[in-house]
């Protein structure tokens, strides 16, 4: 396995870029298919080595939570190789034309979507990032450079090798897509180094992870903070939609950036609602952490302290207000929340509205699972991480996220009078 410095890396995808910047929607997409077929040959091989870096990491006494970021099995494979063939189907988001006039001289003039660059991965743990910045890149036209955990260094090397051999098979320029197999701390902080090079960090991974990356260097970093996202249920709330809503957006996956941390309960509903969310709370091993008021109709729960209002818990624990209507349910979440999602349950098209309007988040979700705020159900495929920041992009991060724009002007000889 053939090692490069860190800069050599660097240098060869800003080469690679230029030339991909122009490559034609059906040469990328081609790439995408040949990177799903050369994965899908070697399936086994991947299943096995994903296998050993699963043992090591149990020998070395890591949490559950990491053994399931970190492993690879039949359906997340398969999961994978789904990711780039959707995100193969997306409209291109290159060239198209996001604003024109013709001026009163006659200068034709345009806005018109570019690729970025060169973009920069680094990610802990989970090899379906490796993949899926892999197709969201290659779609947008940018090169990318992936630097994963080193738990996972064989499996994240193994899907990246063969990726190359497919978009290479394509016509697509060899360091299109480059992975640094070096593990440590070391090359990280070199690629911090690259701003000659590299257009735009993503880290992927703890909050650790993304404050040290974005102090730590002066390329632009899209950024995925907190994901302390809120569930309000109106006093007008269908009461066996709200519990299902409440329920689905804590429970279908506790582990993940958009599942439900906190409960906003308003108090015209409380009484009749919040034992049947303790029933069915309770029924799925959450515990709950109630304020004075929840504590009052929910005897026995423990109590919700100043800093469970900030936490993402990323666990079965679940925090629960009483609130005093929208107003005060939208100020708590502009207050505690972390502009990742944040969701309504009610039956008035005002309410919904007024919470849309003026609840500051990346995703608002209206009758709505907190869980569905991402690149799938909104259309995008793969996306390579989810954006708490507003510049410049915010949500989810696809193919047209990974993209900025340039100005065209065409004339017929025009000067400026």
């Amino acid at each position: 396995m053939s090692t490069y410095p860190v800069q050599t890396i660097a240098k060869q995808s800003r080469l690679a870029s230029r030339r991909l910047a122009s490559a034609p929607e059906s040469q990328r997409n081609l790439a995408l298919a040949k990177m799903a077929e050369a994965l899908e040959s070697i399936k086994t091989e991947v299943l096995e080595v994903n296998s050993q870096e699963i043992t090591k990491a149990r020998d070395e006494g890591q949490s559950e939570a990491m053994i399931k970021r970190l492993t690879v099995d039949d359906k997340t494979f398969q999961y994978m190789l789904s990711r780039l063939q959707k995100v193969a189907q997306l409209p291109d988001p290159l060239n198209r034309i996001l604003a024109g006039h013709t001026n009163s001289a006659g200068l034709k003039v345009l806005k018109k979507s570019v690729p970025l660059g060169v973009i920069g991965i680094i990610y802990e743990s989970r090899p379906n990032v490796t993949t899926d910045a892999a197709g969201v890149c290659i779609k947008s036209g940018n090169a990318v450079i992936l630097r994963g955990g080193s738990e996972a260094l064989l499996t994240n090397t193994l899907l990246a090798d063969t990726m190359i051999e497919g978009a290479v098979a394509a016509g697509l320029p060899e360091h299109a897509i480059q992975i640094i197999r070096t593990p440590g701390h070391e090359a990280v902080g070199e690629l911090l180094k690259m701003d000659e090079y590299i257009d735009v960090l993503i880290p992927r991974g703890g909050k650790g992870l993304i404050k040290r990356i974005a102090e730590g260097t002066r390329i632009p970093v899209i950024k995925h903070y907190d994901g302390i996202c809120h569930q309000y249920i109106a006093a007008d709330a269908n009461p066996e939609q709200a519990v299902a809503i409440a329920v689905n957006s804590k429970c279908q996956s506790v582990q993940v950036c958009n599942a439900l941390e906190t409960l906003l309960v308003d108090k015209q509903c409380a009484e009749q609602l919040l034992p049947l969310l303790w029933t069915a709370f309770d029924s799925n091993r959450i515990e709950l952490r109630g304020c004075d008021e929840t504590q009052k109709l929910l005897p026995g729960i423990a109590p919700a302290t100043e800093d469970d209002w900030h936490t993402e818990y990323l666990a079965p624990i679940l925090s629960v207000k009483i609130v005093d209507g929208i107003q005060a349910a939208i100020a708590h979440i502009n207050h505690y929340g972390s502009g990742h999602t944040d969701g309504i349950v009610t039956q008035s098209l005002a309410m919904a509205r007024q919470f849309e309007e003026q609840v500051d988040s990346a995703s608002v979700m209206i009758n709505a699972s907190t869980r569905l705020s991402g690149g799938g159900d909104y259309g995008l495929g793969a996306v390579v991480g989810i954006s708490t920041d507003k510049l410049h992009v915010r949500g989810p991060v696809g193919p047209d996220e990974l993209t900025t724009y340039k100005w065209v002007a065409y004339g017929e000889g025009h000067l400026r009078a």
